[in-house]
C-alpha cells in the first residue's frame, strides 16, 4: 500500500464518521472502528502494509516541536502518549497532519484543541490505532503470528528514527514555548 491509498483509506472512514471524525474523547467514536472494517476488506498482506505505513506515516512525525505541541495541549506527554498523539493527529486527516509536521502551532486551528484549550470534551491521542491492523488481520485469518512475523520483517527493513528530530527547547520554560508556539501558548498558558 502506497502513501496515497493509505491516506484515502482514513479519509474514506473519516467521511462516513462525519461529525464524529475529530474528536476521539466522543464516547461513540465511530473511527477506529470505521478504519478496522476497511482493513478488514483487505487481503492479509494489504493489512500488514497499511500497518507498515502507519509506522512510516508516524515515524515522519516523530519531531520535537510537535511532540512539545503535543506537551502542552495535553498538559504533559511522554513516549506512548506521543505515539497515541500521532495516530489521533493522522486520524485528523492529510492535510491537517502534514500541516501539524511542518508547523506544529497550526494546531490552533484544530476544533478539538481548542475545546481542549477550554477544558471542555476533546481528545486527539488514538491508541487504538495501533491495534486497529492487528485486530482486522485476525478477523480475516484468524490468527495474528504471521501478522507479527510479517510485522517484524517490515520494520526491520525500514530506516527509523532513533530520536526525535528539530528544534529543542525547555518545554517547561513558558517562554521559550511562546516563542516556538505562540499561537498553541496563548491557547493553554
Amino acid at each position: 500500500m502506497d502513501e496515497r491509498a493509505w491516506w484515502a483509506l482514513i479519509e474514506d472512514a473519516r467521511a462516513e464518521a462525519g461529525e464524529h471524525a475529530d474528536d476521539r474523547d466522543s464516547p461513540d467514536d465511530p473511527l477506529i472502528g470505521l478504519v478496522a472494517e476497511r482493513l478488514a476488506e483487505l487481503d492479509g498482506p494489504g493489512i500488514v502494509a497499511f500497518d507498515a505505513m502507519l509506522t512510516r506515516v508516524l515515524d515522519s512525525a516523530y519531531r520535537r516541536p510537535l511532540w512539545y505541541a503535543a506537551y502542552l495541549i495535553e498538559g504533559g506527554c511522554g513516549d506512548d502518549g506521543f505515539m497515541d498523539f500521532r495516530a489521533g493527529l493522522a486520524l485528523l486527516g492529510r492535510k491537517v497532519f502534514t500541516r501539524a509536521v511542518d508547523d506544529p502551532d497550526t494546531l490552533a486551528d484544530v476544533p478539538t484543541v481548542v475545546r481542549m484549550a477550554r477544558e471542555e470534551k476533546g481528545w486527539i491521542g488514538a491508541e487504538g490505532l495501533h491495534y486497529a491492523a492487528r485486530n482486522a488481520y485476525k478477523q480475516v485469518l484468524g490468527e495474528t503470528e504471521s501478522f507479527d512475523a510479517s510485522m517484524e520483517s517490515a520494520l526491520r527493513a525500514m530506516k527509523r528514527p532513533e530520536h526525535p528530530v528539530g528544534d529543542d527547547w525547555d518545554v517547561e520554560d513558558d517562554e521559550e514555548t511562546r516563542l516556538h508556539l505562540p499561537r498553541l501558548a496563548a491557547l493553554f498558558l
